[in-house]
């Protein structure tokens, strides 16, 4: 009997669904008994480690003088798909130039919202806003996710 021939009979059936069984039980059987790692998270906190690389919250760095280097030119409100982002821009003449320029009055953030894409991060054109490690943003209040960045 040719090898196909067998397949479509009632044993060839039995014989892939044993074969398939033994299969998904030596896999069953492997993941049992290898060590498990948990992590015993609230009571390790200074010992636990996260990657550089977590997106974990939306923070603009100040320098020591609490300025930061947003130009507040809006794209990373406009690229952010849910719009987590808005800023409130007013015009600052200049006393010696007499120009006019935009100068950033609020940056809000709702953390609640976000997504994580990290697509506002990447449009900014001055990196005056990146996501740090802080992963604890449990609160029972929604309105207490709403954080304004600039200071």
């Amino acid at each position: 009997m040719k090898r196909m021939e067998f397949r479509n009979t009632y044993i060839g059936n039995i014989t892939i669904a044993v074969k398939s069984l033994f299969t998904g039980m030596r896999v069953t059987l492997r993941e049992f008994f290898t060590r498990k790692i948990t992590e015993q998270y609230p009571e390790n906190r200074k010992t636990l480690h996260i990657p550089e690389r977590h997106r974990a919250r939306l923070v603009m760095p100040h320098d020591e003088n609490g300025n930061n280097k947003c130009i507040a030119c809006g794209l990373c409100q406009q690229t952010c798909p849910n719009g987590t982002i808005s800023i409130t821009t007013r015009t600052v003449t200049d006393e010696e130039s007499g120009k006019s320029r935009k100068v950033l009055a609020e940056y809000r953030y709702d953390l609640g919202a976000c997504m994580f894409c990290q697509l506002c991060v990447n449009v900014c054109p001055k990196n005056a806003i990146e996501f740090s490690n802080e992963f604890e943003n449990a609160v029972f209040d929604r309105s207490r996710l709403i954080i304004k960045l600039n200071k």
